[in-house]
Parts: structure tokens; C-alpha cells; sequence
């Protein structure tokens, strides 16, 4: 059966959580000004979805849950979403980064746009790439030898529970609200060259990515080929977007891998390319892509179900921390 429907699917679950991630911004925004009106503003409820967008309080919280602390009830959303979605990577590859996550929605749309704009999308020299990949494997050695090796355990303790820490999430906020100069250029030119590049962000620079690719190559789902049926006509590298030589390799392992699909939809001949479990059974992409969804959405639901959701800070705490 041919795969070409994954796209337009993946498409319409990347849009789904791009809309749902937008409303909980919304939300959040309508949360805050509620303080910064002086109650004037109607009080809408904090949504705790919006912690997700907080990756390094989610890498503390879970340093903190396996140096013997427990879930954090300051932004307990965060870890419990930092956990999904490395499960969902142990499992499913780095689909969360091809499906659910916003930011590569937007980047994906960008260099699409780029190629319908320019006839063609640009790649760095190999050497070069190959240079500029292993920035985010920096980055992401910075924060976990930063947090999870260096900083001690009081030390997790005390950071956790300050008030810095409490309103991280409308630090975030405020920094979107009003963007520095330097940051509103470093935004600007990071869409720019999403244009002719393939998501230069997400390749380069995202630490988060390059954790989950690491996890993704104990995946038992790999994408695979049939020598047998392949004609070699090179289409499955041409498409992918993150420069994968798939018609050379019998299965994929690499953590550039974000399990898109996209090798596997234009696969000319429709058998030649498979998501396989452990080389052998075959995945389809619906199947696939209900396990996206229902694994990302399992895992807020066991968070909500057991107690780890909703942040501990009250209203009249979240008044003091925010001035009124």
C-alpha cells in the first residue's frame, strides 16, 4: 500500500499541535495580564501545557527526580513533558520534532516556502555541515554536564524552588513580548535562512534535538530498505530533511533522523522503503502516526492522572511574584 498519505496526515497533526500550542499561549498571556492589569482583566486558569515550552526546567526537575528530590510541584508540567517526549523518541525516532514540535512546523513551512520561492534549497559543504551539526552536541553538553553532573544536589533544591525559577515561564513570556534588538535579529535571521536551508535551527543549534536524536538510535523503529525492490533511483535522499544518503544504507540509524516519513511516501516504488521494528515487522503510517499522538498524549494524561500537572503556586503567591 502506498505511503503517500503519511504527508498530508503529518501535515494535519503538526498544524493540530501548531494551533493547540498558539491557543496555550493565549491562554498563558491572558493568565499573566490578569496580574498586570490589577485584576481588571477577567482571571483565566494557568494552563499547565504551557510548561512544555520550558525544556531546561524539565532537564532540572528530572536531575532533580533521580537525585533522590521527587517531581518538582513548581512546574511538574515541564518534567513530565521532558519524559514524554524522550519516550516518545525511545520509541517512534525523533518524531517529535517532525510532528508535534512548533518550532520545526515553522521552520519546515519556511524552507518549503524557500523552495517554491527559489526553485531549489541550498545545502553548507559536507565539512561544513559536519562542523556546525556538532554545535548543538555542544550546546546540549553545556546544560547537561551544567545540571544534571556539576550542580549539586542542594543547589538543584534551592534553584527549583526560587523565585526566579517560579516565573520562568513568564520570563519567557516577557522576552517574546518585548524582544531585545539583538534577539529580535538573531530571530529574524534564523527565518531568513530557513528559507534556502532545511532547518538550520533545528540541524545546528537545537540541544533538545540533539538529546532526542542520541535517544532515538535505541529506537526500535528504523527506516528500511529492500535491496531487493530498490531501483536506486536516488529520490529517498533528494527528500529528506535532514540529508540522508537512505539509498545507500540497508536501514537508517543515524539521530539525524526525525522519522518524517518524507524517504518513505516518495519512495517510487511504494515497498522498497519501510519503518520496520527491529529490521522485521512492517509499520504503517497510520499506525505510526496514531502511536505519535497517543504516546505524546498518554504521557500529559499519566501526569494529570497522578498528580503532576498543575503548578503549587497560588494565586496570591503568583501576585507577589509579579509585582501586585
Amino acid at each position: 500500500m502506498s505511503a503517500r498519505y503519511v504527508q498530508p496526515l503529518r501535515i494535519l497533526i503538526q498544524s493540530c499541535f501548531l494551533g493547540f500550542m498558539i491557543w496555550l499561549g493565549i491562554r498563558f498571556y491572558q493568565f499573566v495580564l490578569y496580574f498586570y492589569s490589577g485584576s481588571s482583566t477577567p482571571f483565566v486558569e494557568r494552563p499547565g501545557g504551557i510548561e512544555g515550552f520550558l525544556p531546561i526546567s524539565g532537564l532540572m526537575g528530572v536531575s532533580a527526580w533521580f537525585k533522590g528530590l521527587g517531581i518538582n510541584s513548581v512546574h511538574p508540567a515541564a518534567v513530565v513533558i521532558f519524559v514524554t517526549v524522550l519516550g516518545v523518541s525511545l520509541l517512534l525516532r525523533r518524531s517529535f520534532c517532525s510532528w508535534i514540535c512548533p518550532v520545526a512546523t515553522i521552520s519546515e513551512c519556511s524552507w518549503k516556502a524557500g523552495f517554491r520561492l527559489f526553485k531549489r534549497n541550498l545545502r553548507p559543504p559536507p565539512w561544513l555541515d559536519i562542523v556546525l551539526r556538532g554545535l548543538k552536541y555542544l550546546l546540549l553538553l553545556f546544560f547537561v554536564y551544567s545540571i544534571v553532573i556539576a550542580m549539586p544536589v542542594a543547589a538543584l533544591q534551592n534553584f527549583i524552588y526560587s523565585d526566579y525559577h517560579k516565573v520562568s515561564d513568564v520570563r519567557l513570556l516577557e522576552f517574546f513580548l518585548h524582544l531585545s534588538p539583538v534577539a529580535l535579529g538573531v530571530i529574524l535571521t534564523l527565518l531568513l535562512l530557513s528559507l534556502p536551508l532545511k532547518n538550520p535551527f533545528c540541524r545546528y543549534l537545537c540541544p533538545y534535538g540533539a538529546l532526542l536524536g542520541l535517544v532515538a538510535m535505541l529506537s526500535p523503529l528504523r527506516v528500511t530498505r529492500d535491496t531487493e525492490r530498490c531501483v536506486s533511483c536516488g529520490v529517498c535522499s533528494q527528500v529528506c530533511p535532514t540529508y540522508i544518503d537512505v539509498m545507500h544504507k540497508q536501514s537508517v540509524l543515524s539521530p539525524e533522523c526525525i522519522g518524517c516519513w518524507r524517504c518513505i511516501s516518495h519512495c517510487r516504488f511504494n515497498t522498497a522503503l519501510s519503518m520496520r521494528a527491529a529490521g522485521r515487522l512492517a509499520v504503517p503510517g497510520a499506525i505510526f502516526a496514531l502511536l505519535v499522538v497517543l504516546l505524546f498524549w498518554g504521557g500529559t494524561l499519566a501526569g494529570k492522572w497522578s498528580g503532576h500537572w498543575n503548578t503549587s503556586l497560588t494565586i496570591e503567591e503568583y501576585a507577589r511574584l509579579l509585582g501586585k
